[in-house]
């Protein structure tokens, strides 16, 4: 018996076809499907990326409140994604510039030797990252 993937995040989000929207305009994902409840409880959009094997699917509560994402609650602390090399997170840092994405520079990542790490938010401030995992520039 084993695990041996993650299949799919999910993220309660405030208005899933606005954070669809955001996620493909800025990651680059694309929507692959959406589910609304019979009753209208929840709607669900489903999200792919070319580059990843795990699936997003954004959540929104018919009962929600206003509440905006805040890492330091129980549950997520935040999404971490791996690129290839330091020079494709400088790729990215261009990209969110051009959005008008708020993020932090490419600094050392603390727990991971040779790391750097971009941190952005998105539109209901779910705490993300971009990653090059020890990487050199121009490296593989």
């Amino acid at each position: 018996m084993s695990i041996n993937r993650i299949h799919h995040l999910g993220l309660t989000v405030t208005d899933a076809d606005a954070s669809a929207e955001w996620y493909a305009n800025v990651l680059g994902f694309q929507r692959v499907g959406d589910y609304t409840s019979p009753d209208g409880a929840r709607h669900k959009v489903f999200l792919r990326h070319d580059g990843l094997d795990v699936r997003l699917g954004l959540c929104q509560h018919a009962s929600g409140g206003p509440d905006r994402f805040d890492e330091t609650r129980l549950g997520l602390d935040h999404v971490a994604f791996a690129v290839h090399d330091v020079d494709e997170l400088r790729e990215w840092e261009s990209r969110l510039r051009a959005r008008e994405v708020r993020y932090t520079s490419a600094t050392p990542a603390n727990t991971l030797e040779g790391a750097l790490v971009i941190v952005f938010r998105d539109p209901d401030n779910i705490q993300l990252e971009l990653i090059a995992d020890g990487a050199e520039p121009g490296g593989a």
